[in-house]
């Protein structure tokens, strides 16, 4: 034997060769089989007997780390390749240790050992196994199971899915290392069974995780940290192992027991208060200055707490439900859901209000733990969702936690004003990156519309109620007929009265606050930013005028209680951070606090939006955004908004602190710059930084921009990483990735395993690139699918297509069906089809429908009353919609005055669109000014609108080349 290549005629290795050994000797093996020498010649050049080398290549001896060391320069091994051997030697060291310490005969544990062992503790009869996994959506046969358990590598998927099934009935303490030793047996056993060439394992774990062998072997054995989700996952897809059930056994595993992370978030029901959960109270008018307690007045219900409670019955019956309240401020709808939720704390649910430290964080912390019958309270669902990066990741959370059958039933319950939803619901334009598509989706389909008023019959019930209960009385005596009773309760008058009569100090303050909350900032706001940021409100007499104690008074003045309810800025206690790995290490300094902050009143917050909507900030309130505040997200926010007023040296250095503290879109940003000057390697390795941040978007983000070059390989594979990783909307571009690359079958597989997971969606955006192609029966195909999942713009599409087929009559029954659905747009085509045809009764009755179901566009039907010559009944369309709250409606009639010479009407118009808050509207009118020769007066009405946020419409570039400055004034150039 000792003129034979080093690597040929092997004897077996002996059967019970315990495992670290044994993947010892074969990776030894297999390096001596590729130097090519002789075991003579590696002898001499490693200084080390033949007997020696041997014995090591059989697996009978575990060589020193020096001879080790000597032995791999003598192969040629390069760094990775010989930490790969190192680790695995010591491997062996310790499982010999091991072995003589118990007394161990040298067999090892494999996953069915494991799963028997699982089985015996948890006390689980295979039925009863089986019952379980058909309560989790995976229903299998008795004979199934036990198939599994004697042979779990023919079934690995199920063998997990099984293994969670008794790791979930185990004492708590026993859940985490039980999860832990299965995980860690499927990741050490798995490159056993890959054999040699490209499956050894240090070329799966490099090709698999970005990392080299040595950084990676020491995270999947026994006593080290676990591997990250990211790594878990790519090296799941590497060896073929299930993904998603991988990842579950390795969240478990890191659960620690006795911790708040072990525990199932929120408390029942019953053992919260309505004021806790945000409900505003309502004061005793015979006792004034005082709030109400805890009790709530008497509720009256409306229309929406009819469909509320039909969801919350669903829910009650077994089917996970998320529905959002939408509604102004004050109008109810916090109030709405509390009702609602009575009945499951009757039940025995639990609430969770996830809060602490933010909210977004709170919901990533906890959702994992959230156990069935859990009602998940989002209060204000702005504050979830719009947070640049962690917004989508608690979109991409709830959808995951909504969509599995094993983790509900489960009801989502939150609240949201009309404009934040119209942000988190808008498509962006083409090219443009799409920050709020997890939340779009999530959305689309689950809310409700809280009208600003009740209606008669709503406030001929409360006056009936109102004789037992003072508070009522009172409000609906205030209220008078207009209807506006919940804001009465919760003493939105008297705040707005407050706002107007308070002093310049204090009204300075609130002017810093409402202008940080319309332009992104998280509300609450740090006392020492609205101070500083206050400053510049002021005229220089009046802050000549102000006493040292000045910010002292003016907090002072608006924190007292408006009838009983919180002042327009109340304070707000920060609680002590005490969850694990957020505490203090003992004997180190204690963190610095944050310092005081300040909660802007919500109705105050909203009456803000529409009174300082043509507002730019002073400097005061720039620099103070730059100096106080910490957050990434609200540095984003701030120097985008500087950028839409085209206050471009502030965003410059707005964008650049928030890179300094983290900004995540700052990470994302350079993924596209890497990618866009082709250093593919550099945005690959970013983009999986950010997914180790737990950011699917930078992945799915990257694999837009592989598809968009042509490159569909790559871009499938990123897709796929954020996919596994819980990004279910990846699937969605995914299909889109295949179906441009010619696989159809693949890209309708994949956009069903979307909608399935509740993408709803997919299809829809299928068929309209099979629309787009021409392939018309395979879009209607789709498009019914799409409808059948719950898609009702699918229908519309589907109708279209019709009317294009000349399939009136079809398309009429089409749009019929999803105005049936609560399709507002089918409505309005209706009409529109109803007064082609000449029936104009028809019409009225369907553009009336489409008024009562708050849809304020009748401006279709109008239009084609327009179109057909009948400018009078365009015009009092116009005003219809107009009167129900579309300023659209008066820019449109204000451009039909224009056509017809009326330019002060049409001035007139475009005025009244602009202070209802349609800011489009200025810039129609300084073209209207500029046109007649009034430049000057065009130039201020441009400016106005770039003080509006809306710079990019009119040519900024030319007219003020290096930015404005915060009072307007053109910047002189800078760096």
């Amino acid at each position: 034997m000792s003129e034979q290549r080093a690597g040929r005629r092997f004897k077996p290795l002996p059967a019970n060769l315990p495992p670290a050994r044994k993947r010892f000797a074969l990776e030894l093996r297999r390096y001596a089989a590729e130097s090519g020498l002789t075991l003579r010649e590696l002898t001499e050049r490693a200084g080390m007997s033949l007997s020696s080398i041997s014995r090591a290549l059989n697996g009978d001896r575990i060589l020193t780390e020096a001879q080790l060391q000597s032995l791999g320069q003598s192969l040629g091994l390069n760094e990775p390749q010989l930490d790969t051997l190192l680790f695995l030697c010591r491997q062996a060291k310790s499982e010999t240790h091991a072995q003589h310490k118990h007394g161990d005969d040298g067999a090892s544990e494999d996953l069915a050992d494991r799963l028997a062992t699982l089985r015996r503790e948890a006390g689980l009869s295979v039925r009863e196994i089986a019952d379980r996994l058909s309560l989790m959506g995976t229903p299998v046969a008795k004979s199934t199971v036990e198939r599994t358990l004697r042979a779990p590598d023919r079934s690995l998927l199920l063998a997990l899915q099984v293994a969670n099934v008794l790791i979930d009935v185990l004492p708590e303490a026993d859940r985490g290392p039980a999860a832990e030793g299965v995980f860690r047996i499927i990741l050490t056993g798995a490159p056993l069974h890959i054999g040699t060439g490209e499956g050894s394992a240090h070329l799966v774990l490099h090709a698999g995780s970005g990392k080299s062998a040595s950084v990676m072997l020491p995270t999947l054995y026994a006593g080290a940290a676990l591997p990250s989700d990211v790594t878990v996952a790519a090296l799941a897809r590497k060896l073929d192992l299930p993904v998603q059930a991988l990842l579950a056994l390795r969240r478990a595993a890191a659960a620690k027991p006795g911790t708040e992370h072990s525990q199932p978030p929120g408390r029942p029901i019953r053992e919260w208060s309505p004021l806790e959960l945000e409900v505003h109270p309502a004061p005793y008018p015979s006792r004034p200055g005082r709030g109400g307690g805890t009790e709530l007045p008497t509720y009256i219900p409306r229309a929406h707490d009819q469909t509320l409670a039909e969801a919350v019955r669903d829910t009650a019956a077994g089917n996970s439900q998320m529905v959002v309240l939408v509604g102004s401020a004050s109008t109810g709808k916090t109030r709405a859901c509390w009702e609602a939720v009575q009945s499951l704390a009757e039940q025995g649910w639990r609430l969770w209000h996830p809060f602490n430290p933010t909210r977004p964080e709170a919901v990533l912390e906890g959702v994992d733990r959230v156990q069935p019958r859990t009602v998940v309270w989002l209060n204000e669902a702005q504050h979830y969702l719009l947070p640049p990066g962690l917004g989508e990741q608690v979109a991409a959370a709830l959808h995951d936690l909504l969509s599995r059958p094993d983790r509900g039933p489960i009801l989502v319950l939150g609240t949201v004003w009309p404009d934040y939803l119209a942000q988190l619901t808008a498509v962006p334009a083409s090219g443009e990156p799409d920050l709020h598509a997890q939340a779009r989706r999530l959305l689309i389909g689950r809310t409700i519309f809280v009208p600003d008023t009740f209606t008669p019959e709503a406030m001929r019930s409360a006056e009936v109620l109102a004789q037992s209960d003072p508070r009522l009385a009172e409000a609906a005596a205030q209220s008078g007929t207009n209807g506006r009773l919940a804001q009465y309760l919760a003493s939105a008058p008297q705040l707005v009265d407050r706002y107007h009569t308070s002093t310049l100090a204090a009204r300075a303050v609130l002017h810093a606050a409402m202008d940080a909350c319309r332009l992104g900032v998280s509300n609450p706001l740090p006392q020492s930013f609205l101070t500083d940021a206050a400053t510049g409100y002021l005229t220089d007499p009046e802050y000549d005028m102000l006493t040292e104690d000045w910010a002292e008074q003016a907090f002072a003045e608006l924190a007292r209680p408006v009838a009983g309810n919180p002042g327009p800025l109340s304070r707000v206690r920060n609680r002590p951070a005490t969850r694990p790995g957020h505490s203090q290490a003992p004997g180190t300094a204690p963190m610095r606090s944050p310092g005081a902050t300040f909660r802007l009143a919500d109705y105050l917050e909203q009456y803000g939006r529409i009174a300082r909507q043509l507002q730019c900030p002073p400097a005061s309130f720039w620099h103070a955004g730059y100096t106080h505040l910490t957050a990434p997200e609200d540095l984003y926010s701030l120097a985008r908004a500087a950028y839409d007023r085209y206050r471009l040296q502030w965003a410059h250095y707005l964008r650049r602190r928030a890179a300094e503290v983290g900004d995540d879109h700052g990470l994302i940003r350079l993924v596209r710059m890497r990618e866009e000057t082709g250093d593919r390697f550099g945005a690959d390795e970013l983009a999986r930084q950010a997914a180790d941040a737990g950011d699917t978007f930078a992945l799915r983000e990257l694999a837009r921009m592989r598809e968009a070059e042509g490159d569909y390989e790559s871009a499938q594979s990123l897709a796929r990483q954020a996919a596994d990783l819980g990004d279910v909307f990846a699937l969605t571009g995914l299909a889109r990735t295949l179906e441009a690359a010619g696989d159809h079958f693949g890209a309708e597989r994949l956009a069903r395993q979307a909608a399935d997971a509740g993408d709803t969606f997919a299809l829809r955006e299928l068929a309209q690139m099979r629309e787009a192609a021409g392939v018309r029966s395979g879009a209607e195909t789709l498009y019914r699918q799409a409808a059948d999942a719950g898609d009702g713009h699918a229908l519309i599409r589907l109708a279209h297509m019709r009317e294009a087929a000349g399939d009136r009559p079809g398309a009429e029954a089409l749009y019929l069906k999803a105005a049936d659905s609560g399709g507002r747009q089918a409505l309005i085509r209706l009409a529109q089809m109803r007064e082609e045809a000449g029936d104009f009764d028809t019409t009225e009755v369907l553009a009336r429908q489409a008024a009562d179901a708050s849809d304020t566009r009748p401006l279709a039907t109008a239009r084609a009353r327009e179109v057909a010559g009948d400018y009078a009944g365009a015009e009092a369309l116009y005003l219809q919609a107009a009167d129900a709250g579309d300023d659209f409606a008066l820019i449109r009639l204000a451009q039909m005055r224009e056509e017809t010479g009326d330019r002060s009407g049409a001035e007139a118009l475009y005025l009244k669109a602009a202070e209802a808050g349609n800011t489009f509207a200025l810039v129609s009118l300084a073209q209207m000014r500029e046109e007649t020769g009034d430049r000057s007066g065009a130039e201020t009405l441009y400016l106005k609108a770039a003080d509006a946020g809306l710079a990019w419409l009119v040519d900024p570039a030319s007219r003020w080349p290096y930015g404005l400055d915060p009072d307007g004034t053109p910047t002189l150039p800078w760096e």
